[in-house]
């Protein structure tokens, strides 16, 4: 039998995310997978590899790009436990969830905002500055869905044209960072605070239409008075010339 009480007994430093709210993340992260399967009629093969992939996939992510530490998801029984769980429960039980309004948006919110404080304070523990935790924090955020859509064979949400979803991540992160950093708060304070940040931009994004845009090519706007200058410049040459 795996050991829970010796995993739940981790976290008790303050600048550690404590092991309930980590858990937490996973399960949300699982539920917003499986209900995607769902969503998509996925099997139950799916449905639990979806709930795996949206539940640890950031954060294995974060631990190979960081290389310090261990990885979550190797040395997180309960999690792995978790995660199959979650996929099962919902694949037999979806209608349960889906009673809830927007429930996959929802689950998918409160998971990048979890994990992104789940990813600034395993970068923080381990020495790395601010910019690196914050980019720790994103990556672990977005890199669950990013792994999801990959597998369905979609292009990740955060490159499409959206509402608002790195950009929250972001704003999640550097609000962890910047409270740890300026006022000294610690968990599980930072961590509620990341998230609810996180929810409020995706929120207001979807409430007054703000969305990303895709490339704008401003290089004649950039150019025009260069060109202007350039031919006032010709003239004023040619008529002191004559």
């Amino acid at each position: 039998m795996p050991d829970f009480s010796a995993f739940l007994g981790q976290g008790t430093h303050a600048l550690m995310l404590p092991a309930w709210l980590e858990l937490t993340a996973v399960v949300v992260g699982s539920l917003s997978g499986s209900l995607v399967a769902i969503d998509r009629k996925l099997d139950m093969t799916g449905c639990v590899a979806l709930s795996l992939i949206c539940g640890l996939g950031g954060g294995l992510i974060r631990d190979i790009i960081m290389q310090r530490g261990d990885v979550y998801m190797l040395n997180s029984t309960p999690a792995i436990l978790l995660c199959v769980l979650a996929g099962i429960i919902v694949f037999h039980f979806p209608k349960a969830f889906f009673r809830i309004p927007n429930a996959i948006e929802w689950a998918d919110i409160v998971e990048v905002g979890l994990f992104c404080a789940a990813g600034v304070s395993k970068a923080l523990g381990y020495g790395l500055g601010g910019v690196q935790a914050v980019l720790m924090g994103v990556i672990t955020g977005v890199g669950g869905g990013l792994l999801r859509d990959v597998c369905l064979g979609d292009v990740p949400r955060i490159f499409q044209t959206s509402n608002l979803y790195a950009l929250c991540a972001l704003g999640g992160s550097l609000t962890y960072f910047a409270l740890y950093d300026l006022a000294h708060v610690m968990n599980p304070w930072l961590a509620i605070a990341c998230t609810l940040v996180t929810v409020a931009l995706r929120r207001a994004s979807l409430r007054w239409g703000i969305v990303s845009s895709t490339s704008r090519d401003h290089t004649d706007m950039v150019l025009a008075p260069v060109r202007r200058a350039a031919e006032r410049a010709r003239g004023h040459a040619k008529r002191h010339g004559e």
